[in-house]
């Protein structure tokens, strides 16, 4: 694979997992809750487990393509804010468009 095409997965795997904790009410998209609600603790909860599962996806990517660099934590703030940008839209359909429903 090329390290383009990579890129552009890596991305689209980010913006499926960032959303995947608003779209559905199944804990980690695949068991079913008990409860009739996911509160949003456990929705940024999930959020913060997603956020792991593509970091480690791309660390996989890039210890396949070569030598994986050392990463400070400016680093992990801005993949974390960039990860956050990209659950804005599944935030809005859950907490503001279907807040009158």
């Amino acid at each position: 694979m090329s390290q383009t095409l990579n890129v552009w997965l890596l991305i689209g795997l980010a913006a499926v997992a960032a959303n995947l904790p608003f779209i559905n009410q199944r804990w980690l998209a695949v068991w079913p809750t008990r409860m009739a609600r996911k509160g949003l603790g456990w929705r940024l909860l999930e959020l913060v487990f997603w956020y792991g599962v593509v970091g480690a996806v791309a660390l996989a990517l890039e210890r396949g393509a070569g030598q994986a660099h050392a990463q400070g934590w400016e680093f992990y703030a801005i993949t974390a804010a960039l990860f956050l940008t990209l659950a804005f839209p599944g935030f809005v359909y859950r907490y503001l468009l279907r807040r009158g429903r």
